[in-house]
């Protein structure tokens, strides 16, 4: 008795896990198409890392919350902004100078994995967020698969089917004890 018990709480959580990676799956791969671009979470922006720059801290693969800017003059040495490097390229670095104030407000940046600072210093005008910290490891690539046709169609059927395929067996399974439960009945009238 103890160990259906256990086998029912164990299929319970089995369930409950598929669910909400296909829940979630869903809100990421609805939330990007809908952005047109990475997912926003309670107003911050997830962003993919797709270079080791910033490692150790920042791994490649990895998505980041940003915190999209307000005032793009008040960074400081030491802080980590993301900005435009073109119109179709973000770069997450490391403000090593602040030059200029105002409107003329400059940052020379680094990766903390490069050897030198970067070539062309950032106008505060390019700067789209400021990183707080948060950082999953290797989901980035889940969240660029996402943004193609065919990556959103499996990362929102791969977890249904999976959902639908763990119910088939734990049905099959279950209809397997109820005719052997019958049988031993039936044997020992």
């Amino acid at each position: 008795m103890k160990m259906v018990k256990v086998k029912t709480w164990i299929s319970n959580i089995i369930t409950c896990i598929l669910f909400l990676t296909l829940i979630s799956t869903a809100f990421v791969v609805i939330s990007s198409k809908a952005s047109g671009g990475e997912p926003t979470v309670m107003g911050y922006q997830l962003k993919t890392v797709l270079s080791g720059s910033m490692e150790p801290g920042i791994k490649t693969g990895s998505i980041i919350a940003i915190k999209p800017s307000g005032d793009v003059t008040r960074f400081k040495k030491g802080d980590v902004i993301t900005f435009k490097e073109s119109e179709t390229k973000l770069i997450t670095h490391r403000i090593q100078e602040v030059k200029g104030s105002g409107e003329n407000t400059q940052y020379i940046t680094k990766g903390d994995n490069n050897d030198a600072p970067d070539m062309t210093p950032v106008l505060a005008a390019n700067v789209v967020g400021e990183y707080n910290g948060f950082t999953i490891p290797y989901i980035g690539y889940l969240l660029s698969a996402a943004q193609s046709k065919m990556g959103s169609a499996l990362l929102l059927i791969l977890p249904g089917v999976l959902l639908l395929l763990y119910s088939a067996v734990t049905i099959w399974k279950a209809i397997k004890e109820i005719e052997l439960s019958k049988d031993t009945t039936t044997t020992s009238n």
